[in-house]
This record gives C-alpha cells, structure tokens and sequence, in this order.
C-alpha cells in the first residue's frame, strides 16, 4: 500500500533511523501494519553485539513507534510538510518475548486506542513469523514545529 518512499512524505526520518521499509494495510483512525527488513548490514549490529546480533529493543519499540505515526498522520491527513511533527512520549506495558536478529521481517501492528488534545494512545506489536516479539501501549503527541 505505501513503499518507502511514500513513508518518506509521512515521516520525518531518515537513514539510518527510518525504521519502516513498508506499509502493507492501512485503516485511517483504526489500524496499520507495517514492517521492516532486518538485514546484516544494519549499523547497530556492529556493536549490539558483534559475534551476536540482535536487534536492539528500544530500535524495536522505535519502529513500533514509527508505524503508529504513519497511522496517525494519515489519519489527520497531515504530513511533516504541513508544519507537524509526531513524538514519542511514553510506552506502558512493554514486554519482550523474543529476539529480533538479521534475516527477520519484524512486522508491525498498530491500532488506535484514543486520541485526545494531540495525545494519541496506540496498542502496537511486533511479530516475525506469527511469533509476538514484542507488546506495548505507547502515546504519541501531534505537535507543531
């Protein structure tokens, strides 16, 4: 539904911190699955950890984050471009179940609990293979740049 370069439009990162390679459903004000390639070649595996890699989790939680952005982005047909900008502030309830290493394609699932005053509440995951890596409630603020 969205390659990365329309991801590009709806999101302000950019290598080596976009964390989303594709958008495969999307639902404005309800849902988005999204997922990223992990490949060898990403530059955090170089010391997270050299003769063992895993994918760092809070770079998990980031492209939970990331997912829940595009969702709420298009949901108020907003881009960064309009002068909006989408920040992470807070996760509750984050669990682990799993590592993520070279080779998986982390998908990621985000749907909207609530939004209120520019606080967006999300329930996102993330799973390789049908297998949960990992669950959290996170907020996100719509704020102007």
């Amino acid at each position: 539904m969205m390659d990365v370069n329309e991801i590009r439009r709806y999101l302000p990162h950019r290598y080596p911190f976009l964390l989303v390679d594709r958008v495969v459903e999307l639902t404005p004000g309800e849902s988005i699955v999204a997922y990223k390639n992990v490949t060898v070649n990403e530059p955090f595996f170089n010391g997270h950890f050299p003769d063992h890699p895993v994918m760092p989790g809070v770079l998990i939680i980031e492209a939970m984050a990331q997912a829940a952005g595009i969702l709420g982005f298009k949901t108020m047909d907003k881009t960064p471009e309009d002068g909006s900008i989408y920040y992470f502030v807070g996760a509750d309830n984050t669990r682990f179940k799993r590592p993520v290493v070279p080779g998986d394609r982390l998908q990621l699932d985000a749907k909207v609990l609530t939004e209120r005053r520019g606080i967006w509440k999300f329930e996102v995951k993330a799973t390789v293979d049908g297998e949960l890596v990992c669950s959290s409630t996170i907020l996100c603020a719509d704020r102007k740049l």
